[in-house]
């Protein structure tokens, strides 16, 4: 059985980027179907893996085996001339847990990402929200969008209760201690009872090259919620910055409130 799940952009046009994305606590790779698609649709190279199995009391030992993993999965999307750049690395969750040690790390091996995305980074207590719940809670943990919710139930596949899974107070206190000398997009629903913001807003405010974006109305689930499709916007134009030295190639100025 494949170890991932691939999206292509349309036929005839040039890959714009290499994005690798991550998944979280319970999620398969179904998860993010539709994610993928919509990136894929922007002419970017999507490849989506499974989450990282943070049951370890070696940090090191992990973040070696995470990268090692990271570093497959990222050979395997290379054309004839090699990757396509920008590689970005995209993680949800744990996932994102993950992602933000991983690069906190002085040396870190295989392709160096150009930027990553966090998405739904947990706070220090995320595993112990609650002791135990019903599915019904988790989902709305997890997420408003009908189509997500039906997503995560019909996917036998999808581990519930795993939003209690303890995530290591050594991987989390390095992802948000992050030093990650890439450009970073954090995204966090206002609505996430896992997220720790005022750490989120330190987290952002340390790196040398982030951007904090606050999903109104979203849960834990940003990257799926029901502002789905505004996410992945706003995934797209960190992505489309990278060309240009981070400055947004758009200027709004508008009446509305």
């Amino acid at each position: 059985m494949t170890q991932y799940s691939d999206h292509h952009g349309p036929e005839g046009l040039r890959t714009r980027g290499t994005i690798l994305v991550v998944a979280g606590r319970g999620e398969t790779r179904a998860t993010y179907a539709r994610f993928g698609r919509r990136l894929a649709a922007d002419a970017y190279r999507v490849r989506v893996i499974d989450a990282p199995d943070l049951d370890t009391e070696d940090l090191g030992a992990f973040l070696t085996g995470f990268a090692a993993r990271l570093a497959d999965a990222v050979a395997g999307t290379a054309a004839e001339d090699g990757v396509v750049r920008p590689l970005v690395l995209v993680g949800a969750d744990s996932g994102a847990a993950a992602v933000a040690a991983l690069l906190g790390r002085a040396e870190t091996p295989g392709d160096q990402p150009d930027a990553v995305v966090l998405a739904g980074l947990p706070g220090q207590a995320s595993g112990s929200t609650a002791a135990v719940r019903t599915w019904d809670q988790e989902l709305d943990i997890r997420t408003s969008c009908p189509a997500h919710r039906g997503t995560l139930t019909q996917d036998p596949q999808v581990r519930r209760g795993s939003l209690d899974d303890a995530i290591p107070d050594a991987v989390l206190t390095a992802a948000h201690d992050s030093g990650a000398p890439v450009p970073a997009l954090l995204l966090v629903g206002d609505a996430d009872p896992l997220a720790d913001h005022e750490a989120l807003a330190h987290t952002a405010k340390s790196l040398p090259r982030a951007r904090l974006s606050v999903v109104h109305g979203a849960h834990h689930d940003v990257l799926n919620d029901l502002q789905h499709r505004s996410v992945a916007a706003e995934v797209v134009t960190f992505l489309e910055t990278l060309r240009n030295e981070l400055r947004p190639l758009i200027a709004v100025r508008s009446s509305a409130w």
